[in-house]
This record gives C-alpha cells, sequence and structure tokens, in this order.
C-alpha cells in the first residue's frame, strides 16, 4: 500500500503526522471496559489481549452527556462538545421553538478530521453501523475524496454520495440495525477497505444494541466479544495501527422486577413548581429499541412564566433531594464542567447514579422496547472507556496517558503518539 501521498495535516489545532502504515480507530459503541474484561479473562478475546501487552491499554474519560452523537462528534474532531458543538443526540432549539434530533452536520461548529486528511493524500474510509451518524461523519468528506457509509443502509451507498458502491459485493448483504452483525459489519467493511487499497486511515464506529440488551458476562455478549476480535486480529493482520476506545459505558437500570428504575422528571417538576416544564432526554433517538429514552442525563428548561413561582437555587435544592439524582447543575455551571455548547443547553442540567435513568413522563415513553430490562448510559457512571492502542507509546504520549485521558485523544495518539514497530 503506497503511503507516498499521505502528508501531514492539521484540524482544530491538532497537527497529525504520517505514519506510515495504515490506520484504523475504532470505536466500539458501549463497551464499557467490563465487556472487554469479561471476554479476555475468558479467553474470548487473544488478539485484543496480545495488543494490550504489545501496545497500550488504559482509560479515558469519554465527553459529557455520555452519548453516542456527543462522543462520536468529539472523537473525530478531536475537540470536547463545547467547540464541536454537538452536545445530545436531541436537544430544543429555543430560537425555532422545536424539539431537534441533531443528527446532521449542519450542527457541528468545527470540521471532522476527516477532509483534512483526505486534501492531504490520505486514502479516509468511515463506516458507522448507525444511518443517523454518517452525515455528521460524511461532511465535507465525499468532495475531498473519500469514503463514508453505514452498515444499516450499506445497500444504498453511491459513488456520487457515499465514495464507494455495491458495498454488498465487498462486504455481504446488509444486515439488521437491531442485532450484532451490524456492528460486525463495521468490522469487516474496514478490513475490506484496507485489502482492497481503497482507505488507509479509518474510522469505524459500530452499535450499542449487544450492550444494551446483554450484560458483560452473558453467553451471548462473550460470543458477539469473541467475533469482534477476530475481525481486530484481521485489521491487525493489514499492518494497521489499532486504535480502540468507546463512546461511552453502559449499566444496568432497572428494578428487581426488571421494569426501568426511572424518576419521570418532568411528571415531578409539574407537580412540585406548577406546569409548564420541559424536560429534554438527549439520549433521545431514532433506535428506540435501544433504550426507551430513557438515559442518566437530562436537561430542564424553566417555564416561560414563572415569576414568584420558585427561585433556580430552589429547584436546583430540590432536585438534589430527589431519588436517584447525583448532580444538578445551572446551565453555565455545567457548560463548564462538563464543556458543553452553552447555547444548546437547558436551563439546568441533571444526571442520574449508576443504576438510574431519568425519563419525562411515564405516557412520554414506550416501554414495550425495553420490556427485557434496561441498560442504559449517559452519566458519570458510563463516563470511563478503554483506550488501546496496538503499538507502544512514545515516552511523551505515555506521560500523557498518565494524566487526564480522553477518548478524543485517540486519534493523535494513533498518528503521532506510537512506536513503528
Amino acid at each position: 500500500m503506497d503511503f507516498n501521498q499521505a502528508r501531514s495535516f492539521a484540524a482544530n489545532g491538532i497537527s497529525y503526522q504520517p505514519t506510515g502504515c495504515p490506520v484504523a480507530v475504532i470505536c466500539l459503541d458501549g463497551s464499557a471496559d467490563e465487556y472487554l474484561d469479561a471476554a479476555m479473562s475468558r479467553g474470548r478475546m487473544p488478539r485484543l489481549q496480545a495488543i494490550s501487552n504489545a501496545g497500550f491499554r488504559g482509560l479515558a474519560r469519554g465527553a459529557m452527556p455520555s452519548f453516542t452523537n456527543v462522543n462520536n462528534a468529539s472523537i473525530v474532531t478531536g475537540v470536547p462538545p463545547s467547540v464541536h458543538g454537538i452536545g445530545g443526540n436531541f436537544f430544543f432549539d429555543a430560537s425555532t421553538g422545536r424539539e431537534v434530533m441533531m443528527n446532521s452536520a449542519q450542527f457541528l461548529k468545527c470540521e471532522t478530521l476527516f477532509p483534512a486528511a483526505a486534501r492531504a493524500g490520505w486514502k479516509v474510509g468511515v463506516v458507522t453501523a448507525k444511518e443517523k451518524l454518517r452525515d455528521i461523519f460524511a461532511s465535507k468528506l465525499i468532495e475531498a475524496g473519500g469514503i463514508a457509509f453505514s452498515s444499516e443502509k450499506a445497500m444504498e451507498a453511491r459513488f456520487a454520495t457515499h465514495g464507494v458502491e455495491d458495498i454488498e459485493s465487498l462486504v455481504g448483504p446488509t444486515p439488521a440495525i437491531y442485532s450484532g452483525e451490524a456492528s460486525l459489519y463495521v468490522l469487516k467493511a474496514g478490513v475490506s477497505l484496507l485489502e482492497g487499497d481503497l482507505a488507509n486511515l479509518l474510522y469505524l464506529s459500530t452499535t450499542d444494541f449487544m450492550q444494551h440488551k446483554h450484560e458483560p458476562a452473558s453467553t451471548e455478549a462473550l460470543d458477539f466479544y469473541a467475533a469482534l476480535d477476530v475481525e481486530i486480529g484481521r485489521l491487525i493482520e493489514t499492518g494497521a495501527v489499532v486504535a480502540i476506545t468507546a463512546d461511552h459505558g453502559m449499566n444496568a437500570k432497572q428494578k428487581p422486577d426488571g421494569s426501568p428504575n426511572a424518576l419521570y422528571l418532568e411528571t415531578e417538576l409539574n407537580r412540585q413548581f406548577g406546569t409548564g416544564w420541559r424536560v429534554i432526554l438527549p439520549i433521545t433517538d431514532p433506535y428506540v429499541a435501544h433504550h426507551g429514552a430513557l438515559g442518566s442525563f437530562a436537561q430542564i428548561h424553566l417555564p416561560a412564566m414563572h415569576t414568584g413561582r420558585f427561585t433556580l437555587n430552589g429547584v436546583l435544592a430540590w432536585l438534589m433531594t430527589q431519588p436517584g439524582i447525583t448532580e444538578a447543575l445551572d446551565r453555565n455551571t455545567a457548560a463548564r464542567l462538563m464543556e458543553l455548547p452553552a447555547d444548546r443547553m437547558g436551563d439546568i442540567v441533571v444526571c442520574a447514579g449508576r443504576n438510574w435513568v431519568i425519563g419525562r413522563t411515564p405516557e412520554y415513553h414506550d416501554l414495550k422496547a425495553v420490556e427485557g430490562g434496561l441498560r442504559s448510559h449517559g452519566g458519570r457512571h458510563e463516563e470511563m472507556v478503554p483506550f488501546i492502542l496496538s503499538r507502544p507509546l512514545k515516552p511523551e504520549y505515555a506521560a500523557r496517558a498518565r494524566g487526564d485521558l480522553r477518548n478524543f485523544h485517540l486519534f493523535d495518539f494513533a498518528l503521532n503518539g506510537t512506536i513503528a514497530p
């Protein structure tokens, strides 16, 4: 594979250097470290065990809230949400009075690193399981000569819009999005792009369907991670630097009877302080079978007419008395502490504990989707994620890894921070 055309490039204040070999950066959606530990301790991920021993394995802090769009946007830009502008999967746009999905590149306040890499001569290939992320990843990339498609809609890929076509001949039939195969397909596609010399800089982003449905030591999860390990091994066999992180972790958030352990916050606020409250759940996305729009993070918008009914500090104090609530912050404090875009936030931000989720009202949520038990994310307890590189770190990057390591440092570490064999 010819790397003579791959030059250094810069994006969002970070410079990236040629490596002389392919680079595959993987976001294993929902992969709390417990999943990797469970599989490796049972001998189900020998290839990941080998690169963890030969390279680097640690933990990194993800972006808050610990949701998919937020963290994927951070990883592919190299900067926190306060810079790239995507602070959730879903938000209330006060300027239009509408609740909006943030699934579009129009919400990015800065470019991803992909167009700059493609313009510098890299063959950039981006594969995501969820179609909802493709527009964010593909922004200005196709025009620069790159590739971006999803396993969810692989059969729809066309040169003009995706930079590639006939994916099913290359990788296989398009998988169901509510399956483990949707994630495996992403890694298989990455291998095919490398082996076919169609890409030498990959971003591969899976889906967390399996993690929402199965705990780490379950047979289903162990089999799934063993299959992932096979594809990770195939990526390594191409000679690529392989770098792995996650967008968030995952925890069980249910009562003993299997029902969601939920605080329906909009209901409780209306009961305590009068009507007019709007609770926004940024986990909301088109994939309701994953989580029923129940997560451990929420934005609260005050009623339009509330003078004399309550004070902001009074509401914050009351929130901290509610079961499951671990943080209640005003907008400016939350924006500063969580590096969030203040212009896309509510008046109050709340987080829930490890085994709690926040809902709007019982009627708002279709709980049939989570009747088998709820595993979800969004709060502090899903913030820490794996950070793995297949090669040892340079001394200066090893020192950085002992500090405040973030999951969105991964491209920097993969391209700039590893020691060549």
